[in-house]
């Protein structure tokens, strides 16, 4: 390829971990992207990114000082390359306090369509410590970076069941709010955004909590452990939230996260006393994470698609 045809490519710079780079960069993705102009080309983290490219534009999920220092010096030599996301940025999301921090400072009008808000929850250090919070809780740890200690989760029925914080602190405790056992994963890419529902724990009954004792982690809650209506949870029966609230709220969160590629998990509160009052339905933000699995979405290629021809169009913001 001569110098004048690959400048009127759009270079796509890739730095992640290996078990992130096959689900992501599958080999239809690149195939797709070459079609369309649009090349990605694998950083290679052994070698200093400052003698990689050219590149038009950085997609990247590596973490720790010294990668954070390349990113620091290739962008002061090359600024006018976009480095998709900022390190501090996705850093904030690595902290489950701090994360759905900007979820509740969010100035957001959905008119109408819906409430949003993020569940109770506090941090604790120890199994005395509950802050006011009432059971069930959740128990999740602190930072979310991705390991697999950091998926260890439990469901908490009484001061009994805190005992398993003796070992895991610093744990975030949150209240658990019943949701129809669905949860709705909205993937954004840029201006992007695909809502798609999932099933998450079983609701919890008053009647139930009466008998339910300690502490179970999640790989261990089902709805015969936890529901007195042992029923499955339809999917295909669920309503998803209204695309234009999806929208807007995935604009308001790309916005104030200041993110391109992340998804967050929506639940909508199922409470009857909602539906008795006529009330408009009450949404929570629960996690977020940043540059998530999206070779899961059917059409994740057509999704991905539209973002990177938005970038190499300049249509997305940097």
């Amino acid at each position: 390829m001569s110098n004048d045809q690959r400048s009127q490519r759009y270079q796509i710079g890739y730095a992640l971990a290996p078990k992130k780079e096959q689900t992501f960069i599958q080999p239809s993705l690149v195939t797709k992207a070459s079609e369309r102009g649009i090349d990605l080309i694998r950083i290679d983290p052994d070698k200093p990114l400052i003698e990689q490219g050219p590149f038009d534009c950085i997609i990247h999920k590596l973490y720790g000082p010294d990668w954070n220092q390349q990113l620091l010096q290739f962008s002061s030599r090359n600024p006018g390359v976009r480095v998709i996301d900022p390190p501090e940025l996705i850093e904030r999301l690595h902290n489950r306090i701090s994360m759905l921090e900007v979820v509740s400072d969010m100035k957001i009008d959905l008119n109408s369509k819906g409430k949003l808000s993020v569940p109770k929850q506090a941090v604790v250090s120890g199994p005395t410590e509950v802050h006011e919070l009432r059971f069930p809780l959740i128990a999740k740890p602190l930072e979310a970076n991705g390991t697999p200690k950091s998926h260890q989760m439990y469901l908490i029925f009484d001061t009994e069941g805190l005992q398993v914080l003796e070992e895991a602190a610093p744990m975030v405790l949150q209240e658990f709010v019943n949701h129809g056992g669905v949860v709705f994963k909205v993937y954004v890419a840029g201006s992007s955004v695909k809502c798609v529902k999932r099933k998450s724990l079983p609701d919890i009954s008053q009647e139930k909590m009466k008998s339910l004792k300690g502490f179970l982690p999640f790989s261990q809650v089902s709805s015969n452990a936890v529901d007195d209506d042992d029923r499955e949870v339809d999917l295909e029966k669920i309503e998803v939230p209204c695309e234009g609230f999806v929208v807007e709220l995935a604009r308001a969160m790309r916005e104030a996260l200041g993110l391109n590629l992340f998804n967050f998990d929506l639940i909508r509160e199922n409470d009857d006393n909602i539906s008795a009052r006529g009330d408009s339905d009450r949404y929570l933000v629960i996690d977020i994470n940043y540059l998530p699995g999206y070779a899961k979405l059917q059409g994740y290629v057509s999704f991905l698609m539209d973002f990177f021809l938005n970038l190499a169009n300049n249509g997305e913001s940097s």
